[in-house]
């Protein structure tokens, strides 16, 4: 996959990129690499031919760590190469870092956006070309692609990536039958899931849940979107007003049956001595005559 940033100044994002701890310069094109300073002075120079806002196109290439052992300083220039003709910058200048702080391979992409002949590469529909060329290059060069977690073959995960699913699978099966954050965490502990909370500056007010695993800890919205912790608060929310809402039926009731006070389940699901009548559609009926009546 690629992200893509638009930048004013090539000094900040090749200082970014070089300051990084392990940073390799794997490749150039068109400009003197004999040091940063020299770098920079180039992108500049060639920005100055014709001035725009945004001179500065950052692109990192990443990498599924399932290929990291393919991920060779020659295949990822190679790879990188295509993509950079494929998006248009193939007659541009281009800095490409790679980087070694994160599980998966990548690598960085500076470019400047006026190409050698004074004109400035179009950004139209920049994105969508680019997820259709990403695409095309992982089939190509046979690398891993995602189907989405439900299909992903756990079996050849490595770590961090393992653990996270391992998560990821134990609150798809935890959180719908959750009540309460004590109980997800009562559920999830077993599987040796333990839940913490980000707060906000020093107060109490929540903003962000973490999970951890294996000593390895995870935002929950970077296990998944929908396990971020307001998408779980209100799934745990809904999940207790369900269980309010369920009806309490007594002898008193007009509903057409009684509990049965025997059953372990508490009659919940016990059936009506008349089963020609729906209990709820029973109450609902008689709720809208309740409104006809106020109207009245």
């Amino acid at each position: 996959m690629a992200k893509i940033v638009q930048g004013t100044n090539f000094a900040a994002a090749i200082t970014y990129l070089l300051n990084r701890k392990e940073a390799s310069v794997i490749a150039t094109e068109g400009i003197r690499d004999i040091d940063k300073e020299a770098m920079i002075r180039s992108f500049e120079m060639q920005a100055k031919l014709n001035p725009i806002t945004k001179p500065v196109a950052h692109i990192s290439l990443d990498f599924s760590a399932q290929d990291r052992d393919k991920m060779t300083d020659q295949k990822m220039i190679e790879i990188a190469t295509e993509y950079i003709n494929a998006m248009g910058y193939g007659n541009t200048q281009v800095l490409m870092v790679r980087h070694f702080d994160r599980e998966h391979p990548h690598v960085h992409l500076i470019l400047n956006r006026i190409d050698y002949d004074c004109k400035r590469i179009s950004d139209q529909n920049e994105r969508i070309r680019s997820t259709k060329v990403c695409r095309e290059l992982t089939l190509k060069h046979d690398l891993y692609l995602s189907s989405g977690k439900e299909n992903v073959k756990r079996h050849r995960l490595r770590e961090p990536d393992a653990t996270k699913y391992r998560i990821y699978d134990a609150l798809c099966k935890h959180v719908p039958h959750s009540k309460s954050w004590d109980e997800l965490q009562n559920r999830l502990r077993p599987e040796g899931i333990e839940i913490g909370f980000k707060t906000k500056g020093s107060t109490d007010i929540i903003e962000g849940v973490r999970f951890t695993m294996n000593n390895l800890t995870f935002n929950g919205s970077k296990v998944d979107r929908k396990f971020s912790y307001s998408k779980i608060d209100f799934a745990l929310k809904v999940n207790q007003k369900s269980e309010q809402e369920i009806p309490q039926f007594s002898e008193s009731s007009n509903d057409g049956y009684a509990p049965n006070d025997n059953s372990p389940l508490g009659g919940l699901f016990d059936l009506p001595e008349n089963p020609a009548i729906d209990p709820e559609e029973e109450r609902f009926r008689r709720r809208m005559q309740k409104k006809k009546r106020r109207k009245i």
